[in-house]
């Protein structure tokens, strides 16, 4: 955890003038519910909508220092994506003049494929699922030695993810810092950072009942295959891949294991539209959930819950407000 905390002040170093160092709000109908002051950390009002760019910029402005010559030919890099992860290594490497290359699954919406393709970067569709797609990145890179981008299992993107935990520490004395928790790169950073910076802090992982793959492997000690269904959180849905970094990092930082419903993580996305006006993704949901589930045990404490995205599904979110 140590060598993660220097990672990640380095990469706040790197990714400072990049990134929106994003408000921590207190929420007024949490606090009041609750008896605890509640904050929210608004990842959402990050460029492209999430935390993946913190990520995604510490990872490919370290590639770019280690490239070499200063006039050699720009850098390429692939990924595979169809959300939040995608988004952001194609905004990412525009700003950076990278040429990226993400790899998406035929069938992934009109709506998203452009997205990504309009934040600079070349699509390749293939036939099959999100994984189908990830394996073809994964050989082109071996192909061509154009290193892939991983989502979370590589050290320099959970670093990025991390400069979050270093904004909470900076900006309130926290007791809980709640964080929906996918392959764990974001949970992993932040609890890496904050457990040398402000050890005292508890950090709570959250999970949505349909899809817990980190919370079993946690539970089995080990890396294990994870059926799951489908849910309003689809960011952090997916099994964990072996031998990611991620694994004994959330084993390490997480103090207190959460899982809440899909009924659950729909209360509380229409809770912060209603009365933060705000509309957020089902990951930010599951952590708000989940913080509402356990409120009675952090009266009189300060509690950040992260809001880490706002890339929602349209039509998830139609029936979830009955449009």
């Amino acid at each position: 955890m140590n060598d993660v905390h220097a990672q990640v002040l380095d990469a706040h170093r790197r990714i400072n003038e990049s990134v929106v160092r994003t408000p921590l709000e207190r929420s007024n109908v949490l606090s009041e519910r609750s008896g605890a002051n509640v904050y929210l950390k608004c990842e959402h009002l990050q460029h492209t909508g999430s935390f993946k760019l913190r990520g995604a910029f510490n990872k490919l402005m370290h590639l770019q220092e280690n490239a070499g010559r200063h006039d050699a030919p720009p850098l390429r890099i692939v990924a595979a994506s169809t959300g939040n992860h995608g988004m952001a290594v194609a905004y990412a490497a525009s700003k950076l003049g990278i040429n990226a290359c993400i790899y998406l699954p035929r069938e992934t919406s009109q709506v998203k494929q452009e997205a990504i393709r309009n934040l600079g970067a070349t699509i390749v569709a293939v036939d099959g699922d999100c994984l189908t797609a990830e394996i073809e990145a994964r050989k082109n890179s071996e192909q061509t030695g154009a290193p892939f981008v991983s989502p979370y299992n590589d050290i320099h993107v959970v670093a990025g993810q991390g400069t979050l935990g270093l904004e909470l520490a900076n900006d309130a004395e926290l007791d809980a810092v709640f964080v929906a928790v996918g392959g764990g790169g974001l949970v992993g950073g932040i609890g890496s950072y904050l457990k040398t910076a402000a050890p005292k802090v508890r950090i709570v992982g959250c999970w949505p009942e349909n899809a817990p793959a980190m919370l079993r492997c946690i539970e089995e000690k080990q890396i294990v295959d994870v059926p799951e269904q489908p849910t309003l959180s689809n960011s952090t849905a997916g099994g964990v891949e072996p031998g990611t970094v991620t694994f004994d990092l959330c084993r390490q930082v997480i103090d207190e294991h959460i899982t809440v419903t899909e009924a659950e993580i729909a209360d509380a996305m229409r809770l912060i539209a209603e009365h933060e006006r705000w509309l957020v993704e089902g990951a930010a949901g599951v952590a708000v959930a989940a913080f509402i589930k356990q409120k009675d045990h952090y009266a009189g404490k300060n509690v950040a819950v992260v809001l880490c995205g706002r890339n929602y599904n349209w039509s998830q979110l139609r029936s979830i407000f009955a449009l």
